[in-house]
């Protein structure tokens, strides 16, 4: 019997595919549980329409991304700190720190957790830090820290 799997099945595919599987397991397992449907016409045109929207959507996010990113590559942000001499700061400076920054000089929201930063800032100086937007969208952001 050939199912489209509406989850994940371990060993049998994922969420979408559609797959061939013996009759008995699609209907005492799959179909029950409602982790498969059959793959009837009208449910396969359904599954083709979703992909299509789906990569339309993540198109426009991808687009949406790279047009952030271009505005970022522009920017050099500022952050003061506390320091001492030779440039050392007194603390270090965090991608919480880079990402609230951002917000409050750039109006620009960026989740802490997409600045690359592989390790805290702790010295004065410019840094360029990487920022993923996207799966294949990054942009540079140049970071200025001052004392």
């Amino acid at each position: 019997m050939i199912v489209i799997l509406t989850q994940d099945v371990k060993g049998k595919g994922k969420a979408g595919d559609v797959v061939k599987v013996n009759d008995g397991y699609a209907r005492n397992m799959l179909l029950p549980k409602g982790l498969a449907k059959e793959a009837t016409e009208g449910n396969v045109r359904s599954l083709e329409k979703q992909k299509a929207l789906a990569e339309e959507k993540r198109q426009q996010q991808k687009a949406a991304a790279q047009k952030q990113a271009q505005e970022l590559e522009k920017i050099t942000l500022t952050i003061q700190s506390k320091g001492g001499e030779n440039g050392k700061l007194f603390g270090s400076i965090t991608s919480k720190d880079i990402a609230d920054a951002l917000e409050a000089q750039e109006g620009i929201k960026v989740d802490k957790k997409k600045i690359d930063l592989p390790a805290p800032i702790k010295q004065t100086g410019t840094q360029t830090v990487t920022v993923k937007l996207f799966s294949e969208v990054a942009a540079k952001l140049k970071v200025n820290v001052t004392v």
